[in-house]
């Protein structure tokens, strides 16, 4: 895995003195998913581990983010399929829904998680929880309130937090994030949703689903740009099926007075349009959270983003202090987290012996939109601005069974592969539930295996999992060896 030895006590330390012992193994600062798994690994390493968090251990992931995401997108989607009846052999089906019932089944699902998160696990498992704020004094000390702890390595795990851009006349009574939508209690019935990415793709369209008029206003040209164009192509057109209004290319300049309340103005090829409006969210973008750990004192420089610096090994390149999660950037995933965690742990209770540079080779992540949009390696967009030589193998999928007859047909799997073999250099699929058809190709990428691997194993019938193996089908028929074919006909015509 690329382990290199080295030892951590020749990194700078400044000025700092080492302290001759110390009150703990690891001190982890932020109870998300990055400082929960860095915590509990630290933990089942038998090491004597504190974690610290601020307000409450789970995370963005379990309170603002994936947990209450998906509660409010299965709603949406059941509400999508009693209006699409007909296509299911249904003549006539209805639903009727209160907006404040649908939110308190959201936190109701999120308090049936918290358990998972809670201190009195993670106590259980070997971890010691305070619940306070952390500032750094020194790469072996850690100021927790009115109490200071020595400790051999830190882990910053703090996270990150909804960027809410300066639009001229935008204030706290217009807008929502990631972190307050949560909150609302009546459905906007005019909801413009700021920013073409995953969070303001998703929620454009279960608020389009639920009823609102939604529209999604984008500065650049298309939506999803870490996807290829023919993805964000097919997002538009989903959402622009639910209703949504979607305007790329569109930037916003200011909220002002409207008909009927307030108004987004934006601009567009020098034109100006006004949105009129109930609610914003804002969905730009998010900045890690540093503000207070002291890392001023450290001599460690933020980046331009505001995410910290590090090295392949997760190292700040100060004593013994690593980061890992949102504050890292420039995957914010809940998985990415705790892939990253996993490094951190290791290297920092063991990194004055060997570190382990963290792999990314074989990180997926998915939008869940419907349909969803699941990203594996390189996409060809990747592939073209770092140079890399790739074949592409596109099937697509509008003719799979149990597609069909789920009336989910649509979509595609988009294989990159190394030239002339069978090598996995990236996936992209746009279906439903591509999330969870990745998970056979991240495996496959993960183990070195490929294609032929794929084409070979057994697929229960009818199943959307079928889709892998006829896309890798699709790869071997681009392939096939032509003169051994064409010996092979002529044999067979002398044998009849």
């Amino acid at each position: 895995m690329g382990i290199r030895f080295d030892f951590l006590r020749r990194a700078d330390t400044g000025s700092f003195t080492r302290p001759d012992n110390f009150d703990r193994n690891l001190i982890v600062i932020g109870g998300g998913s990055a400082g929960l798994v860095t915590s509990y690994l630290a933990a089942a390493m038998k090491a004597k581990v504190t974690l610290v968090e601020a307000h409450r251990m789970g995370g963005d992931c379990l309170y603002t983010g994936c947990v209450p995401s998906k509660s409010l997108l299965r709603t949406a989607k059941f509400l999508h399929d009693v209006k699409r009846s007909e296509a299911l052999g249904v003549h006539t089906a209805s639903a009727a829904f209160d907006f404040a019932d649908v939110m308190a089944r959201v936190r109701r699902i999120i308090a049936r998680i918290e358990p998972h998160d809670s201190p009195e696990r993670y106590e259980g498992l070997g971890v010691e929880c305070i619940q306070g704020t952390a500032r750094i004094e020194s790469p072996w000390c850690v100021s927790i309130d009115d109490r200071r702890l020595t400790t051999r390595a830190i882990v910053i795990a703090t996270g990150g937090r909804p960027f809410v851009p300066p639009v001229d006349g935008l204030v706290e009574d217009d807008y929502v994030t990631s972190e307050t939508l949560w909150d609302l209690e009546t459905q906007p019935e005019r909801f413009v949703v700021l920013g073409g990415g995953p969070i303001g793709c998703e929620m454009a369209q279960a608020f389009a689903r639920l009823g609102s008029r939604v529209t999604l206003v984008e500065m650049e040209d298309r939506l999803l740009l870490m996807e290829d164009t023919e993805v964000s192509a097919r997002v538009r057109q989903a959402l622009e099926a639910d209703g949504v209004q979607v305007l790329t290319g569109h930037r916003a300049e200011a909220v002002v007075p409207g008909d009927a309340g307030r108004a987004l103005r934006c601009t567009a090829n020098g034109a100006e349009v006004a949105l009129d409006f109930d609610k914003i969210l804002v969905a730009v973008g998010r900045r890690a959270n540093t503000q207070g750990l002291g890392l001023d004192t450290l001599g460690i420089e933020t980046e331009r983003s505001g995410t910290i610096p590090v090295d392949e090994h997760l190292h700040t390149g100060v004593g013994a202090v690593y980061a890992c999660g949102d504050v890292i950037g420039p995957y914010q995933f809940t998985h990415s987290a705790a892939h990253e965690a996993f490094y951190c742990a290791v290297n920092a209770l063991f990194g004055d012996l060997y570190r382990m540079p963290v792999d990314y080779s074989a990180l997926p992540w998915t939008t869940f939109v419907d349909p969803e949009v699941a990203h594996l390696g390189l996409n060809e967009q990747q592939a073209r601005a770092e140079g890399i030589p790739y074949d592409v193998t596109v099937h697509d999928l509008d003719g799979l069974d149990r597609a069909l007859a789920e009336e989910e047909g649509g979509g595609f799997v988009k294989i990159l592969t190394q030239p002339g073999k069978d090598r996995i250099l990236g996936v992209t699929i746009v279906a439903a539930h591509a999330g969870d058809l990745m998970a056979e190709f991240v495996l496959a990428k993960n183990a070195g295996l490929g294609l032929g691997k794929i084409l070979g194993t057994i697929h229960s019938y009818p199943t959307l999992a079928e889709a892998n193996k006829l896309a890798a089908g699709t790869w071997r028929r681009a392939r096939q060896p032509k003169l051994a074919l064409k010996f092979l006909e002529r044999w067979h015509r002398w044998r009849r």
